[in-house]
């Protein structure tokens, strides 16, 4: 994947599908550092350089840790808020859109003049198959995801010139931490997975391997994109 020695940095890398994105570039042989409010024994495990960083109070001195170069950035924070409309509250869509979208443009305008340096550098950011389709009881959370893709092709136009390239990934549903109680007996799990085309519910590999091509040279050519990797579930129905 050509990405040996490059600097990336994951927000939400400690756990899932973060987690996982940062094992494969480690494996790509990659300076991973991951940011998040706290780090896990699995994190630990892999010996990255972790940063302590809550997006939701956010204080930008945390690019003082970071190296002078970045070559890439992932931003994949999560929450599920799997309510019917007249149940969510005004609350729950600032908090997804907060945690979702102003996260994600605090961190960007921390880090892009870092970014800038590495005159050829990626960032992706986690949308969600729900933006793309009508998915009852999505409403919050659609919503916010719906303005990160959005933000992502405004600043894929914005700064193409300084040759950062801006993509997402949008998953179905995906096998980690955050979705466990939609996936908590085998039977929630098969039927989840019906629901897919492909038949069965996404892997934190199959995003981590998505989330690698668009930070390498093998993506070169891709900014402004929205790649799903869904299952199908976006464009494919079963007859």
């Amino acid at each position: 994947m050509k990405l040996k020695d490059s600097n990336i940095l994951i927000i939400g890398g400690t756990s899932g599908i973060g987690l996982e994105t940062a094992r494969q570039l480690k494996e790509n042989g990659a300076n991973v550092i991951t940011a998040s409010r706290k780090s896990s024994e699995e994190a630990e495990a892999l010996g990255l350089q972790h940063i302590t960083l809550d997006v939701m109070q956010f204080d930008n001195t945390f690019t003082g840790q970071l190296p002078e170069v970045l070559h890439g950035l992932v931003y994949c924070p999560g929450s599920i808020k799997l309510k019917p409309f007249e149940r969510l509250q005004v609350e729950d869509f600032r908090n997804d859109f907060e945690l979702n979208v102003l996260g994600a443009v605090q961190v960007l305008k921390a880090v892009i003049p870092i970014l800038k340096k590495a005159e050829g550098a990626s960032a992706v950011l986690f949308s969600t198959v729900a933006a793309q389709i009508g998915m009852p009881y999505h409403a919050s959370i659609a919503t916010a995801k719906a303005a990160l893709q959005g933000l992502t092709v405004a600043l894929a136009a914005e700064y193409a010139s300084a040759q950062i390239r801006f993509n997402a990934v949008a998953p179905s549903l995906t096998a980690t931490p955050l979705a466990s109680t939609l996936l908590s007996t085998a039977e929630k799990t098969e039927a989840a997975g019906k629901r897919h085309p492909l038949g069965r519910v996404g892997q934190p590999q199959d995003m981590a391997s998505a989330a690698v091509f668009l930070l390498s040279e093998q993506s070169s050519w891709m900014t402004g994109q929205v790649l799903h990797v869904d299952g199908g579930m976006s464009t494919v129905k079963l007859l």
